[in-house]
């Protein structure tokens, strides 16, 4: 028995979810009747209970849209440069905002830009 097709992102998984809700079936049955990797359903429905979310997956669906690339260039303020012997830099992306400087530690680096891919 050949496995079905995997599922490519979280908005997709999201659907596939709430229609085996829908139409009352686990997920592996909804994937064997839809040509659907089970194994790859399932994984994004276990993923999704750790986040421990507290919107139903329609509201959540409802919500997601595809967010387009976006090319991040970092520059490192002149002014700044001019004052302290070490860089700064500047990330904009969208209303955000983030200042840092050679001196920044790699994981709190990690962690707010961890922040930012949820947004």
């Amino acid at each position: 028995m050949a496995a079905g097709r995997k599922i490519d992102d979280e908005l997709e998984a999201r659907r596939y979810l709430l229609a085996a809700e829908r139409a009352r079936q686990t997920p592996g049955e909804f994937a064997r009747a839809h040509g659907l990797d089970g194994r790859s359903l399932h994984a994004w429905k276990i993923n999704f209970a750790k986040r421990r979310s507290d919107a139903p997956l329609a509201r959540r669906a409802a919500r997601m849209r595809p967010v387009a690339n976006a090319l991040v260039e970092l520059v490192p303020r002149a002014a700044l440069i001019a004052t302290a012997a070490r860089a700064r830099y500047v990330l904009e992306v969208g209303d955000a905002r983030l200042e840092f400087g050679d001196d920044a530690s790699a994981d709190t680096l990690r962690r707010v830009v961890g922040v930012l891919r949820s947004c």
